[in-house]
């Protein structure tokens, strides 16, 4: 590549050997999120290069792992990312992996335009392909890319998968023969375009989560929609055109894709009002009292609500998902008169989001499941249980993240808008908005309140430091027995494989040694973790209170709970000893 060989000549010419090291000095890990990392030179950067390295060893992995390769084939998409200085782009990313898999003769699916992240492995399930690659790096900052690594389950790799095809890039570095060459794949007969038939089956896929098509055709309720400078417009758009509802306002300046994210900070819905500020203006000129946002690879969605009082709420994704979570068993109860179906239905969520779901489970009737944090533990799982005969029904992470449809393991920003838009125009027939709504879920099924935050530490040793501190509180091996005026009651470690509520003290969840992740269960019902983030230089907290239903005193609740946070920020994290950054708003 003429652009990133040129930056590497010229530090050579400058004789900068520190930005040398860090262009050089090690390699992108790829793990079971894939590869996630700045576009520019050098193997510790997102390039065509590291793309080449990495798929050669990836498709090596797969013909080790499937005889049947070269007849199935895989999928490959990419969303709008591109870097000017480097050359790098998703697109460009895309065509080279493509093209490694076809030098091999193994048959790619490489979608010809952007696409959002769950049409990748919607499309490996509904072609049965072997494997999925999206190019995309979700909702970082512009000039980083990523590449996520779909399993023939439809689901994101998970252990082992990970470690093999991180040895099968080191055992295949050395490009090979026209692996540049990209423009040779447009005339190749293993190069199939999958763009108008996912187009067509996946929003006929989707169907069968709408209800109420005829108030959809009627409502007067309006949607603001953002797309964030990323794929998602034309997508929800055709989404509410499927359940014949009117197409929402699409915010203009952030409606088309743009790599630059002019008009916002962060590309990411999750960071709260900042990314909303043109969604609330337009909502306010055109009278629309319900926004929906997605990341800019579409598989996030966060929402926001107009109150009586003129304010915008905007929910957490714990809130939504209790929202999620009780509609769509309302509508599975109302759409399954027997009775005995339910003991086969199943709702999931990760360890660190909201407990609401094991509680509408237990009034219900039906099975709850809690998992790993992240969706490659939730769409595997899901897969399995479907394997068995089960519905899984709904699954969601804090995150934003929402699987509404079995359709796609994996979250979709795109589905749950157009959900979440039937949703809230059902309640507008009973005179109730999303906000009441929520409430009414509380109040049936008991409160959760939740508070989550980060703090950024840019500085390795420091999170370890402050990890190996909570293991060893109060002397060698001793985990802390209180947080400030808070008792511990309960601690589970899955860095450890510790958890003190077990009769033999071994966790039942998985363990990953390399990642940081503590909980810790207080005497007055609260639960807090602390984990280390897979993608960024983030420590992130989660806290939850669960009252039982009945107890409606929430500013009690919430109080009590902004006081667990604060101690648990003052005495666990000491962010003035350890350097750490807070979240800004």
């Amino acid at each position: 590549n003429p652009k990133t060989y040129e930056i590497v000549k010229q530090l050579l010419a400058e004789g900068n050997a520190g930005e040398l090291q860090k262009y050089f000095g090690s390699r992108m890990e790829f793990g079971t999120a894939g590869l996630r990392a700045a576009m520019g030179a050098g193997i510790s950067h997102m390039n065509d290069l590291t793309i080449i390295q990495t798929t050669q060893g990836f498709c090596r992995y797969l013909e080790k792992n499937f005889s049947d390769l070269k007849k199935r084939g895989v999928v490959i998409g990419f969303d709008a990312r591109a870097h000017l200085s480097s050359g790098g782009s998703s697109k460009r990313f895309a065509r080279l992996a493509a093209n490694t898999f076809i030098s091999q003769g193994v048959p790619v699916y490489l979608f010809s335009d952007i696409i959002p992240t769950p049409f990748v492995p919607y499309t490996v399930t509904h072609l049965k392909l072997c494997a999925g690659i999206m190019v995309t790096a979700s909702h970082n900052p512009k000039q980083d890319n990523g590449y996520k690594v779909y399993w023939e389950n439809g689901a994101q790799i998970i252990s082992p998968h990970d470690k093999g095809i991180s040895q099968a890039i080191e055992e295949n570095q050395e490009p090979w023969p026209q692996a540049w060459n990209d423009k040779l794949i447009d005339s190749s007969p293993l190069l199939h375009d999958p763009y108008a038939m996912v187009n067509k089956e996946y929003f006929k896929d989707i169907q069968k989560q709408c209800f109420y098509r005829n108030i959809n055709k009627e409502t007067n309720l309006k949607f603001v929609h953002t797309s964030v400078h990323g794929v998602g417009h034309k997508f929800v758009q055709l989404a509410f055109k499927a359940f014949d509802l009117s197409p929402p306002f699409a915010v203009p300046e952030q409606k088309d894709p743009d790599p630059d994210f002019p008009t916002v900070k962060y590309p990411n819905p999750e960071e709260g009002k900042g990314v909303l500020t043109l969604s609330f203006a337009l909502a306010e000129k055109d009278g629309a009292r319900i926004i929906l946002a997605n990341d800019p690879d579409a598989d996030r969605l966060a929402v926001a609500e107009k109150q009586e009082s003129g304010e915008w709420k905007v929910f957490s994704g714990n809130e939504l998902g209790a929202l999620l979570g009780w509609w769509i068993f309302t509508c599975w109860k109302n759409n399954n008169r027997d009775t005995r179906a339910i003991k086969d239905v199943y709702m999931l969520s990760s360890t660190v989001s909201s407990k609401i779901l094991r509680a509408i489970a237990l009034k219900e009737g039906f099975h709850f499941e809690e998992t790993l944090t992240g969706f490659k533990w939730m769409g595997n799982r899901a897969k399995q249980l479907m394997d068995q005969g089960k519905a899984v029904l709904f699954a969601f992470e804090e995150a934003i993240g929402y699987m509404c449809c079995p359709a796609v393991l994996d979250k979709d920003g795109v589905s749950a808008a157009v959900i979440t838009a039937e949703m809230a125009s059902f309640l507008a027939t009973r005179n109730l908005s999303l906000t009441q709504q929520l409430k009414a879920v509380y109040d049936e099924y008991g409160f959760h309140i939740t508070k989550a935050s980060y703090f950024i530490c840019h500085d390795p040793k420091v999170i370890q430091q402050l990890f190996d501190n909570l293991r060893n509180f109060d002397g060698k091996n001793t985990y802390p027995k209180s947080c400030g005026r808070f008792k511990v009651s309960g601690i589970r470690d899955l860095t450890t494989g510790y958890d003190s509520s077990q009769p033999d003290q071994k966790a039942i969840l998985p363990t990953s040694k390399s990642s940081q992740m503590i909980t810790f269960t207080f005497a007055n019902g609260g639960v807090a973790t602390m984990r280390t983030s897979g993608t960024e230089p983030k420590i992130k907290y989660y806290s939850e209170l669960c009252a039982p239903p009945g107890n409606s005193d929430v500013e009690q609740l919430k109080k009590e709970l902004d006081e667990l946070v604060n101690a648990l920020e003052k005495h666990f994290f000491q962010p003035e000893k350890n350097k750490l950054q807070r979240k800004t708003e």
